[in-house]
């Protein structure tokens, strides 16, 4: 599914213009930039628009310009994210400089806007997600080491009798505590709650990217791959193929990683060249270094000692 089918960002006449108006706001005549980010970033290297397939990929080194090429299509697009983009002072401007093209449902008329789920997830998401689970589970466990002492008071210690409202909540929770039907451990998690279950930071993100991307919508993702071991990055590859397929998601993803960029149908922008133009995934300077590394050890693996 496509939901958005082109970006078209701003040309150098226009990008001239936006710091123009900027330093008259700043003082006129005389007037300043703080920060020119993010105009003189993509026309040098001839990227004007961007055509988007069901699944595109942004490849590129770091100052590419991926990760502002996903925030330029959130903030232009209206799309849900965990955190503001805070570029700088040209951002607005040049955000509203940018046009898009939408794609067509199922009975071909253009959408008017993406689907409401759509968002912006990043590697950072998936680290405070963790964070914000163990803060959890360390209140969690606190809860329960007091509701340990709590219900064996309530449970083997005297009846609470109730002579008012007041005695309401000492007696609830008696009954509970009393209940044969209620185990203890049921008991210590209607109190304390349960702690969020985590497993290794590689299966959390491909939990958490599993249950976030939910289906009929556009997810950018911006290095889904950080954190990841090689074959947990091949998971993420699988996993993503399917949302792609089966889920009608269009992603939009920057990434490094081969694995990521070897997806069945993909897209790949190669930001590093000049002009930016599509290439596959086996003509990327990144990946023929991975290619020419691996060659030169081939014996290794094939346990010629020679």
């Amino acid at each position: 599914m496509v939901y958005l089918e082109k970006i078209v960002l701003p040309d150098e006449e226009q990008e001239a213009a936006i710091a123009d108006a900027r330093r008259a706001e700043n003082g006129g005549p005389l007037g300043y930039l703080e920060n020119g980010y993010p105009c003189m970033l993509f026309p040098p290297r001839g990227l004007h628009e961007l055509d988007f397939e069901g699944v595109t990929i942004l490849y590129g080194g770091n100052g590419s310009g991926k990760s502002t090429l996903l925030h330029v299509i959130a903030e232009k697009t209206g799309m849900a994210r965990s955190a503001p983009w805070n570029g700088g002072e040209l951002v607005l401007p040049y955000v509203r400089a940018c046009s898009v093209r939408w794609g067509f449902d199922d009975e071909g008329e253009p959408f008017s806007a993406l689907p409401p789920a759509s968002r912006l997830l990043s590697s950072d998401d998936v680290f405070e997600y963790m964070l914000a689970a163990r803060t959890r589970n360390e209140q969690v466990a606190a809860d329960t080491a007091a509701a340990k002492e709590e219900y064996a008071a309530v449970k083997y210690g005297e009846t609470v009798r109730f002579t008012g409202i007041e005695d309401y909540e000492a007696v609830r929770l008696q009954l509970l505590a009393r209940q044969k039907s209620l185990s203890r451990r049921k008991f210590l998690h209607r109190l304390a709650g349960k702690e969020v279950r985590l497993r290794s930071n590689g299966e959390t993100a491909l939990r958490f990217f599993d249950a976030a991307l939910r289906g009929d919508a556009l997810y950018c993702l911006d290095e889904p791959e950080n954190s990841l071991s090689p074959r947990m990055q091949a998971e993420m590859k699988s996993l993503l193929e399917a949302k792609a397929r089966g889920a009608r998601c269009q992603l939009i993803i920057a990434t490094h990683s081969p694995f990521i960029l070897s997806m069945r149908g993909a897209k790949i922008y190669d930001l590093d060249a000049s002009p930016v133009l599509p290439r596959r995934w086996w003509e990327l300077e990144n990946v023929r270094a991975y290619f020419e590394f691996f060659e030169a050890h081939r014996h290794l693996f094939r346990g010629d000692k020679s």
